[in-house]
């Protein structure tokens, strides 16, 4: 299970620590299979995001989807209309106020050929489903505490960069 190709994990990807590379290699192939399915869609990886938001949360309004994705509104508008125009979202105007819309999917994302989009998610959580809960739940905790440490890190590292950056 370790063997990536004709290398170890480790050696493919650099690191010294196993689980680190486990983790890089999971990233990377979960990356590349994402990738390869907005490709065969047509979708680049923003618009693949919008469809997942929006399946999500069917009716939402263009100004919330902005927010979601951090974009302008003018940016938003734009993805619909070229979405829409494609046939893969549909704008429904409010009932109670005409210049308001919110945003549909017209296709179905647990569907061929949108289904694509989370297959490798779908594959994962599978396979993370036969695990002993126990451990699935230590796993998560061990994988959540080391996530919030490392960004708590990174914010503490870039705080004292900003404060020292205004200083000078």
């Amino acid at each position: 299970m370790n063997n990536v190709g004709s290398g170890s994990m480790t050696e493919v990807a650099g690191d010294s620590s196993p689980l680190m590379a486990a983790l890089a290699f999971y990233i990377r192939e979960r990356d590349k299979a994402a990738a390869q399915a907005r490709k065969q869609l047509g979708v680049n990886e923003l618009d693949a995001k919008a469809l997942a938001y929006v399946g999500a949360h069917p009716g939402i309004r263009p100004s919330e989807l902005a927010g979601h994705l951090g974009v302008t509104s003018a940016g938003v508008t734009t993805m619909v209309e070229r979405l829409v125009r494609r046939g893969i979202l549909r704008r429904e105007f409010d009932a109670n106020d005409r210049r308001v819309n919110h945003i549909h999917l017209v296709v179905d994302l647990e569907k061929e050929p949108w289904s694509q989009l989370a297959r490798f998610d779908r594959m994962c959580e599978r396979i993370i489903g036969r695990l002993e809960p126990q451990v699935e739940a230590d796993l998560a905790a061990f994988l959540t505490h080391t996530t919030e440490a490392a960004r708590d890190e990174a914010r503490r590292v870039d705080a004292a960069a900003a404060s020292e950056s205004s200083v000078a």
